[in-house]
């Protein structure tokens, strides 16, 4: 039986869409960089800019300065600045920054958004909502996707 390219399809989106998104302990790095997306959706660009912002989500602010989130207070300087950071590396390399910054820049005080082990002190109340079960990650397999989203919009003009 051939199946037509569109059939063909129809089963491979319902297959990823069975499959969920990769946990956290199953994440591929290469140098660093995670080629796949971690949920097999695409992000969403507006929910990576509120994300970016929200004190209770990524607050990637508290660190970093970014001109397309000016309205929102109290940037950092801790981190570099993330404009033009959609030039400067492509959506593999953020995806793996977000999920694990410490495999790309050793020492980095960034916190690995993806990543539910191996922490020298996780500190329950601080890392994911399960006090008695497992940690969740900082932020969800979507919630990566969508930051890495909003951050391929900074270019430099």
């Amino acid at each position: 039986m051939k199946l037509s390219t569109l059939t063909l399809a129809a089963i491979m989106t319902a297959g990823a869409a069975i499959a969920g998104p990769v946990a956290p302990a199953d994440v591929v790095f290469s140098e660093g960089a995670v080629a796949a997306s971690l949920s097999g959706q695409p992000g969403d660009v507006a929910n990576g800019a509120k994300i970016m912002s929200s004190k209770k989500l990524g607050n990637c602010i508290a660190c970093h300065e970014v001109t397309a989130l000016s309205e929102a207070p109290f940037h950092g300087e801790v981190g570099p600045l993330l404009d033009g950071v959609g030039d400067r590396w492509n959506q593999a390399e953020l995806r793996g920054i977000l999920s694990n910054a410490k495999l790309t820049y050793e020492g980095t005080v960034m916190p690995a958004y993806y990543k539910v082990d191996g922490f020298n002190r996780p500190g329950k109340a601080y890392t994911g909502k399960a006090a008695d079960g497992p940690l969740d990650p900082l932020l969800s397999a979507q919630q990566i996707e969508d930051v890495v989203a909003f951050l391929m919009t900074l270019k430099d003009e």
